[in-house]
């Protein structure tokens, strides 16, 4: 059973998302919240799997939330919700170790299925999204450029080509395409690159990729 904390300020949205949930067997709404703070009041106080958080809310937005979440000694996953014309909010939000964002007009299967994703460890970005998000809003100038490229010059040369894939959003079956791979060989590859960098998910791991001038437009 996944455990699952909801966090919007909107009390319809909020309801809907408990209602859509409740129709999966595999998923149970433990708690809702309607800030950040009361959303890291919620996760300290139940077992969460996963938190689907807003991003614009009152006390405590859902970036400044996310970040707190994940420092619980037991810290759930957290998927973003957001729409297009706040994208900038969402790169911070991933930035502070969310594993994914969904746009509140998502399909509901969908919803449901970012929830099991995201439950599994895995990130969920939809490719073009990624792409966007990254392309648009990552720093042009940051001081950590070095500290970036020395970090993934620890990987081997297939790693760092599978690297560069994944800073351009590409899912693990299209680094397997697009690099003459099995998925499962990617999946391991992934694995290790973000064991050496030291990355908590994959967006990171991408975020990373860029400070340092890899997987560029292409």
């Amino acid at each position: 059973m996944i455990n699952v904390l909801v966090v919007d300020d909107d009390a319809l949205v909020r309801l809907g998302l408990v209602d859509l949930l409740s129709t999966d067997p595999g998923l149970t709404v433990v708690a809702e919240a309607s800030d950040g703070l009361a959303a890291v009041e919620q996760a300290a106080l139940h077992r969460v799997d996963v938190a689907l958080v807003d991003v614009r809310m009152p006390r405590m937005d859902g970036i400044a939330a996310t970040r707190r979440l994940r420092a619980l000694p037991d810290p759930p996953r957290v998927i973003t919700l957001t729409t297009f014309d706040l994208d900038e909010y969402v790169y911070d939000a991933l930035a502070a170790g969310a594993d994914g964002f969904l746009l509140k007009d998502t399909e509901p299967r969908e919803i449901i299925r970012a929830v099991h994703v995201v439950a599994d460890g895995h990130g969920m970005l939809h490719p073009t999204a990624a792409r966007h998000l990254i392309d648009h809003f990552h720093r042009a100038v940051r001081p950590d450029v070095l500290e970036a490229r020395t970090r993934i010059a620890r990987l081997t040369p297939r790693e760092t080509d599978v690297l560069a894939r994944l800073a351009q959003g590409d899912s693990n079956a299209e680094i397997a395409g697009t690099l003459g791979m099995r998925e499962s060989t990617v999946k391991a590859h992934v694995s290790r690159i973000l064991n050496t960098l030291g990355s908590g998910n994959r967006v990171q791991a991408a975020l990373l990729a860029r400070d340092a001038g890899l997987g560029g437009h292409g």
